[in-house]
């Protein structure tokens, strides 16, 4: 097959594209031939922060596609179901191998461009909101990094359950184009004071639930515009950087920490019933994702750094 790899961590001219063998298949395996890679924040992170086990490494979480083998105990799926799969590598290739708890039917008539972006952006954005956020009606949410998947997706989330929803990003033109997906109030941090204008907003109350997916320096203004006895979610790093909590930081502020990594509990029975209804919602419109671009797998070390540095708006995928 085709696949995209690396053998040290490093930025994106450390992949490789080329053949390599096929995944084997175990007998609670679903191999999926692969249609649209949806690539996610968590890839890049990989291949910055974590030493691959084995090489050559399969980058990559999660894709979309047609099932072409299953493994001998497998039960809920067969040759030709349409499925999206979850791994903690392996997607960046023709072939993905997955376990058939994380791989999750396509409903029919659902475009696989648009199903294989959902899992990732829409699961991680409702656990940290509800699941372990706790968010409900009438309080007030701040997503820094609202135009990336996980962002647009917990704007929606948020809004449609009643919140009040901050978001930030770098520029008006980009807050207006998420305004119409439920942004109450847009924050461009690139010339505003993110806490001081949170404390605006709230009366200087403070939010009441943190959702920080960029990381970096700014973490320490998204800490002054938390409420005591506020929630805070760490959920990515899309600067890049990997910031840190003091332990005094933490009591002054008698503020909750919750890390978030929806793919712990991917293959739950919790979790696939959120799919299905994540997939419905998404089928009929009432949940959108945007696709920025769309490179061929042959391109991923651009894909990789358009994602990286183009801060693209919604998701970026490749195909074989």
């Amino acid at each position: 097959m085709k696949a995209v790899w690396y053998n040290e961590n490093g930025g994106p001219e450390v992949l490789h594209h080329g053949d390599l063998p096929d995944p084997e298949v175990g007998p609670k395996t679903v191999l999926i031939r692969v249609e649209v890679i949806s690539l996610e924040g968590g890839d890049l992170l990989n291949r910055i922060h974590t030493p691959p086990a084995r090489v050559p490494h399969v980058p990559g979480y999660q894709a979309a596609g047609t099932v072409v083998a299953a493994g001998a105990e497998v039960t809920r799926f067969r040759t030709g179901d349409r499925v999206v799969g979850f791994n903690w590598n392996g997607s960046h290739a023709e072939l993905f191998a997955v376990p058939e708890s994380y791989a999750y039917p396509v409903p029919e008539g659902m475009d696989l461009d648009i199903a294989a972006v959902v899992p990732i952006a829409f699961g991680t954005a409702y656990d940290a909101l509800f699941t372990y956020g706790g968010l409900t009606a009438g309080e007030t949410v701040l997503v820094q990094g609202a135009a990336g998947g996980v962002g647009l997706a917990a704007v929606q989330l948020a809004a449609q359950a009643g919140a009040t929803v901050i978001g930030t990003a770098s520029g008006p033109q980009r807050l207006s184009r998420i305004t119409p997906l439920g942004l109450t109030h847009g924050i461009d941090y690139k010339r505003e004071d993110i806490a001081a204008r949170c404390k605006e907003i709230t009366s200087r109350r403070g939010v009441d639930l943190v959702l920080d997916l960029a990381g970096g320096k700014g973490k320490d203004a998204l800490v002054e515009a938390l409420r005591g006895h506020g929630r805070y979610a760490v959920i990515g790093a899309a600067e890049g950087t990997l910031p840190s909590f003091r332990f005094f930081e933490m009591i002054r502020k008698a503020m909750q920490v919750t890390g978030i990594s929806f793919g712990r509990d991917m293959h739950t029975p919790r979790v696939h019933d959120l799919m299905a209804d994540l997939f419905a919602r998404v089928h009929a419109g009432t949940l959108v994702m945007p696709i920025e671009r769309e490179f061929a797998l042959s391109e991923a070390a651009e894909a990789h750094r358009f994602v990286a540095e183009g801060h693209p708006f919604g998701r970026v995928v490749m195909r074989p």
